[in-house]
């Protein structure tokens, strides 16, 4: 099979845990300790989030003042490099030497009249005091929003329409190689008036890039990998219980959080309906258990309606 199999954030970092090399490599180990274990036999795609990477390179930028900060763009071509030298190294460890590994700056086209430029949402970097973040958003012509008692900056999340660098990563996957690329949803990239392409201040959501990538390669399974084993119903309540399967609507209709499992909804959905394929969620332990259907929540559209937890 060819499979594309997004690592959440917690595959580099857990929650609360602090950002050093030590803990995201500890945590990359976990994630290659999987993924080995399904690699004979099938055709592997990695993508990764970068939302705790960025944040600190755009800290360590804030605190050199010789230089202006450097654009998302580049922050996220950087963390990309970072991120798949930790996967490759991590996964060459434990499978053989034959086996080859390709990282990809993955350059990602968004639309410059996404509706999201008008309404940017993605909070990024650190937080402020109301009258720093006043400052900054009029010195740098940010946009800011309240987050708690203090402020973030925020840009647009448009959603991805094509990745450039599909046709590499297709000529890798034919001669056997494991593909590292489209990590943190790409690097935002636009044509301007001139059609040069150029890139953009934006966050492109991990998952729904995900599930574009797998689209445009024609891939036999989508696993979104998180923290938690499934997607839930009544999650914050004692009435809560896992799905196990379902179809597209059925899943749909129940609504879930834009700011968590809504975007992993929504990438699922979108390929399983696009494909005809399976798509499944679930935690970055069961990774070989959902290949299987073994575990996660699987969204088909050869399922018929919705299976609930006993």
């Amino acid at each position: 099979m060819r499979i594309v199999i997004a690592l959440g954030g917690n595959a580099l970092l857990r929650r609360g845990e602090p950002l050093t090399a030590e803990n995201q490599r500890e945590n990359v180990r976990t994630a290659a300790e999987q993924i080995a274990r399904i690699s004979a036999g099938n055709e592997l795609v990695i993508a990764h989030g970068n939302g705790p990477q960025v944040g600190l390179l755009a800290l360590q930028g804030a605190a050199y003042k010789e230089v202006a900060s450097y654009p998302l763009d580049v922050l996220g071509a950087q963390t990309e490099g970072m991120i798949g030298y930790l996967i490759e190294q991590e996964l060459g460890n434990l499978l053989p030497y034959e086996v080859p590994f390709a990282t990809i700056l993955t350059q990602v086209e968004v639309d410059p009249d996404d509706p999201a430029f008008q309404e940017p949402t993605k909070p990024i970097g650190p937080v402020y005091s109301k009258e720093e973040a006043e400052r900054l958003a009029k010195e740098k012509g940010w946009s800011i929003a309240p987050d708690g008692d203090r402020f973030r900056r925020v840009v647009a999340s448009p959603r991805p329409k094509h990745i450039f660098e599909i046709r590499p990563v297709k000529w890798l996957l034919e001669h056997g190689t494991i593909v590292i690329c489209a990590g943190g949803g790409g690097i935002p990239t636009m044509y301007d008036a001139s059609h040069n392409l150029v890139g953009v201040e934006a966050v492109i959501d991990k998952d729904l890039c995900s599930a574009l990538l797998a689209e445009e390669l024609g891939a036999d399974m989508l696993i979104i990998a998180t923290d938690v084993n499934a997607v839930y119903v009544d999650w914050d309540k004692p009435t809560r219980k896992a799905v196990l399967e379902a179809h597209p609507d059925e899943l749909e209709k129940l609504g879930f959080a834009a700011g968590s499992m809504g975007p992993k909804v929504a990438a699922a959905i979108g390929f399983a309906r696009n494909t005809g394929k399976s798509a499944a969620i679930g935690s970055l332990s069961d990774i070989v258990a959902i290949t299987e259907h073994r575990a996660g929540t699987r969204v088909s559209t050869e399922v018929q309606g919705l299976r609930h937890q006993e």
